[in-house]
């Protein structure tokens, strides 16, 4: 029997030939797509390397963290040295006002005068409150001022014009012209300053009071027996270049008293100032006689948290 070449022997060569093993499969499909195991590779890098920016991140905000505590001292250290650099301006500007305040007050007969000086709280800055008292031929000056600004330089120029006050007072000069004087002198020294300064010249011989008010809280004048009342004539502010109105001439009796006063002692937040006034001259109307137990009186009155300096200035008129 002859046996052809397409015979059995043939068929399962061609059945070899047609048919691939599994794993051959699997690797020509690996080659073709990529495969489950290349994919899991691609995976696995990928993993790797979100770890690795993660912990750089991590790295990142530890650095952050360490800077941000280093510049959190230093600015501690920063406002630390501020604040002892404030604290000794404010106590040189303090030391300075306190010398430019009178340290006593004129003996004049027939006159019994009074005065209180509180410094604003310590975390405020400084005022440029002030008052006077100086005995001359034409009478006993009283004034009482404050100078804008809260800061050295307003206590400076609040000495300059207290001494300045003193000498035209010297010179005999009328409460007007005194304060036309110092208008022109802050103009031509300070420029673009402005202060407040009410002025009494006394005869503590015949009670007679003239006062001239350049834009400063109204004088408030008890005469025994009667309610207080406020001497309201006034004129604009210094350093502003205006004219000053005449004066006003009161005449004390025995046992009158004069007050003068700056704005601390009764300006309060969100309260007008006319209901300040009007509240003082109430606790006035109340207050023991003297001088000095009216400036006790007052300051017990108004122990509102301060925040500006006080000035409470009496004076009683014992004569008559």
């Amino acid at each position: 029997m002859e046996i052809h070449g397409d015979g059995v022997g043939g068929e399962s060569a061609a059945a070899c030939r047609g048919t691939a093993s599994p794993q051959a499969s699997e690797g020509r499909a690996e080659s073709r797509g990529g495969g489950p195991r290349q994919e899991r590779d691609r995976l696995r890098a990928r993993i790797e390397e979100l770890e690795e920016r993660i912990q750089g991140l991590e790295s990142v905000e530890h650095e952050t963290a360490a800077l941000n505590a280093a510049l959190l001292a230093d600015l501690e250290e920063t406002n630390r040295g501020v604040v002892a650099m404030y604290h000794h301006e404010h106590q040189m500007a303090l030391a300075l006002q306190r010398t430019f305040l009178p340290s006593v007050l004129p003996s004049v007969p027939n006159m019994e005068l009074a005065v209180r000086y509180l410094a604003s709280d310590p975390e405020n800055e400084i005022g440029g409150d002030f008052y006077e008292a100086v005995s001359t031929p034409a009478g006993l000056l009283l004034a009482v001022g404050d100078v804008a600004g809260h800061n050295l330089q307003a206590a400076i120029v609040m000495g300059e014009l207290r001494h300045a006050l003193r000498a035209y007072a010297y010179d005999e000069h009328s409460p007007r012209a005194i304060l036309s004087r110092l208008d022109r002198l802050l103009r031509l020294t300070r420029p673009g300053r402005t202060a407040t300064v009410c002025v009494a010249l006394a005869d503590a011989v015949t009670g007679v009071v003239h006062f001239a008010n350049a834009g400063h809280l109204p004088p408030l004048l008890a005469f025994p027996g009667a309610p207080p009342r406020y001497t309201h004539e006034h004129g604009p502010l210094l350093g502003l270049g205006l004219p000053q109105p005449k004066e006003t001439t009161v005449r004390l009796t025995a046992g009158t008293r004069l007050l003068m006063v700056t704005d601390g002692l009764i300006e309060v937040p969100g309260t007008h100032l006319d209901e300040s006034l009007e509240r003082l001259r109430g606790v006035v109307a109340q207050a023991p006689p003297g001088a000095e137990a009216l400036c006790d009186t007052l300051i017990d009155a108004f122990r509102h948290h301060r925040q500006d300096d006080v000035v409470v200035f009496s004076a009683e008129f014992t004569g008559g």
